[in-house]
């Protein structure tokens, strides 16, 4: 007897909302939003159940799903208000939003060759009829139809318009507007007239429209593109205008990289599988391992000193790598921070417990902006902090070991890398210039363990990853 045939699953039901929401999760994550794949089937649930009528309730629960910080919360709104905004028809008081339509409602082509309505109206005849709701709507569908979602530069924002209105059906109007003229008659020609002033609004209601989409659109590329060129420029070239986005790019990275060592400490502390103390263990079940023993490797995290030369020549690196330590005191442990120009002294506490911006700015106008000497730096190190260095502490020190013609010091580096587990050098300036004029670079570089160039935050996301990767 043979099997009954297994009954054909149902296809799956595309949501009218899918489409219009599928574009907002696009331009929100372009925009700077967080949102996983989770996340967007939560957001498609709730659209099912609430729809778009009530643009108030649909911007609170997508808000709910998808915003988790006050700084997403305020990037959400914003995101959301552009998006969601349908006033290129609006009069100033008609403030009703119609929601995005499906590629699926763009209505066919006319026989000759014009764009129909809903109800089988041409563009002539809802220009005519004023009729604002299904002119929003014909533009909506025509610019998905051109490809909107692609619009990226501001120099294809001519071309996007025309292909609208083409996709409209400008040139049906056109051939109206001739075919009044070419009547003579003086409705006719009020006719024509008034039509050419309704074309005249139709242009800029399509500048609108696009100019929306390319800064909904393009924001994520443009962004991506902006924070590739400040993450490899120099920070040495850097203006006061660009200070606080790189700061901002700053703590994104170092989130980014403590939430990935944060995982791989986690899954090597459960280490392997212990199969006799897991056996022991469930003896009472019969050797079934309802409970597993795991042979588990105790992993210290790191023990990091900071040695910052916030002297005239590298105070900005210094701010930076500052500002990026700060960011990943959750993964390292013990890390203590010291800042030097003339003479050095501990910064720690400053850095933990006042704001990251506040405690820079004080620690710049305590030892910043002055002339460098590594060798009363060094000795000053010596003095206070030698002792705490063991073997299992990794020292940084960033500096250009320009030291003006003083003594460098290098007995004390040579102390220094006996005790600690490594010492790694950050130079700011590029190689070339290593060993040039009153630079000691290479009278220090035989007792570091790594001696790099560091001047753009790539550079400075290199060293760090290597030294979370060589924590544990």
């Amino acid at each position: 007897m043979s099997a009954a045939p297994r009954p054909t699953p149902p296809a799956p039901i595309r949501s009218a909302a899918s489409e219009p929401l599928r574009r907002f999760l696009q331009v929100a994550r372009g925009a700077g939003l967080r949102v996983s794949a989770a996340e967007g089937i939560d957001a498609a649930r709730a659209v099912d159940l609430i729809g778009f009528s009530d643009r108030t309730l649909l911007k609170d629960t997508l808000g709910l799903v998808l915003a988790k910080t006050v700084d997403e919360k305020a990037l959400y709104d914003d995101t959301f208000d552009l998006y969601f905004r349908r006033d290129e028809f609006s009069d100033g008081n008609d403030a009703e939003v119609k929601p995005i339509p499906e590629a699926e409602d763009a209505r066919p082509w006319a026989p000759d060759g014009s764009r129909e309505s809903a109800d089988g109206q041409s563009l002539s005849e809802l220009l005519e009829g004023d009729e604002r709701t299904a002119l929003a709507m014909a533009m909506e569908i025509a610019a998905h139809e051109a490809g909107i979602e692609k619009i990226r530069y501001l120099t294809q924002k001519n071309f996007y318009v025309r292909e609208i209105l083409v996709r409209m059906g400008l040139r049906d109007v056109q051939q109206r507007i001739e075919a009044l003229l070419a009547a003579g008659t003086p409705d006719a020609e009020t006719r024509a007239r008034r039509l050419e002033q309704r074309v005249e609004g139709l242009w800029d209601s399509a500048r609108d429209f696009v100019e929306r989409s390319l800064l909904l659109f393009a924001r994520g590329e443009t962004e991506q593109l902006r924070e590739r060129l400040l993450k490899s420029a120099r920070l040495a070239n850097l203006d006061r205008t660009q200070l606080e986005r790189m700061r901002v790019l700053v703590r994104r990275m170092a989130k980014r990289l403590a939430t990935r060592y944060a995982r791989t400490r986690r899954r090597r502390q459960r280490g392997q599988l212990d199969i006799r103390r897991t056996l022991r263990r469930n003896m009472g079940w019969g050797g079934v391992p309802f409970i597993t023993a795991w042979k588990q490797k105790r992993i210290e995290k790191a023990r990091v000193m900071v040695l910052c030369d916030v002297s005239g020549s590298v105070a900005w690196v210094s701010q930076f790598l500052l500002t990026f330590l700060y960011a990943l005191t959750e993964v390292l442990s013990d890390i203590r921070s010291f800042a030097y120009s003339g003479s050095l002294m501990e910064v720690s506490d400053i850095l933990e417990k006042q704001p990251i911006d506040e405690a820079i700015t004080r620690i710049m106008a305590l030892m910043g902006f002055g002339s460098s000497n590594y060798g009363n730096a060094l000795a000053d190190f010596e003095q206070g902090w030698m002792k705490d260095v063991t073997n299992k502490t990794t020292v940084i020190i960033l500096g250009d070991a320009r030291g003006n013609g003083t003594d460098p010091r290098v007995d004390i580096l040579e102390h220094l890398s006996r005790r600690a587990k490594r010492i790694i050098w950050l130079n700011p300036e590029f190689r070339s210039s290593w060993g040039t004029g009153d630079s000691d670079i290479y009278r220090y570089a035989p007792y570091c363990n790594l001696v790099r160039v560091c001047s753009t935050l790539n550079d400075m996301e290199r060293v760090i990853t290597d030294l979370l990767e060589n924590a544990a």
